[in-house]
Formats: C-alpha cells, structure tokens, sequence
C-alpha cells in the first residue's frame, strides 16, 4: 500500500513541478514582452533624414 501511496505521491510532484515550470516560462516571456514594448515607446522617434525628434520643448522663438 505504501508503494501505491508513494507512486501516487511522485506523479503529483511531477505533475505539480511541470504545472509550474509551465506557468514560469509563460511568465518570463510575458515580462520580456512588457520590457520589450516600454523600450520601443521610451526611445525617441527619428525623422525621415535621420535626425532625433526631440520636439520643442525648452525652446524659445527668437
């Protein structure tokens, strides 16, 4: 009966450590999406020639 019992108790083990690696890789590939699209929209746009379009703030018409 013990051996049932310890049978049973290492399927459950394995499947509860696959459940989890499972649900840590889709973690992982969530957040490196997440970082992935906050580093897109944080670098600055370029214009067509090249040039950084950092806007006007701070700038005075003289």
């Amino acid at each position: 009966m013990t051996d049932r019992n310890d049978k049973n108790s290492r399927q459950s083990r394995a499947s509860r450590d696959d459940r989890l690696k499972s649900a840590l890789r889709e973690n992982l590939k969530r957040r490196k999406l997440q970082a992935r699209e906050r580093a897109a929209i944080a670098e600055p746009s370029q214009n067509e020639d090249g040039s950084l379009n950092e806007g006007t703030a701070g700038k005075t018409d003289s």
